[in-house]
């Protein structure tokens, strides 16, 4: 009786390095609790950013175009330069506390969210 058993083996790093990088993108992954934790911590720091970031810019740009007509650019426009300037120091002015009561209302919405995920992660 002849017990012919053959084993057959190959072997390729970077053919299954690529099957599995192709794999991960097709694969769907849930969330973990300590990711949900960080990705909430994050929107908190990040919230209002945005919008108090284009209020600086839209007041810079306003304010810069001031500025030019104070260059005498336009001889008698100095009311221009008083007429852009001047609102648009406010609106540069008025980004920092946009961005305050942005991150105030982000916390008072996600802050329960956060307390109760750290109680479930602080208890496991």
């Amino acid at each position: 009786m002849e017990n012919a058993q053959n084993f057959s083996y190959s072997y390729s790093a970077p053919k299954n390095k690529e099957i599995e990088s192709i794999r991960s993108k097709y694969i769907t992954k849930e969330e973990t609790k300590i990711e949900r934790l960080r990705r909430l911590d994050k929107q908190v720091s990040t919230a209002g950013q945005l919008e108090s970031l284009c209020t600086g810019v839209i007041g810079s740009l306003i304010f810069g175009t001031g500025m030019c007509f104070g260059l005498d650019a336009l001889a008698g426009a100095d009311w221009l330069t008083l007429a852009f300037a001047i609102p648009g120091a406010l609106v540069m002015l008025a980004a920092y506390p946009i961005y305050k009561r942005m991150q105030r209302r982000a916390k008072r919405d996600i802050v329960p969210e956060i307390l109760a995920l750290t109680d479930e992660l602080s208890a496991e």
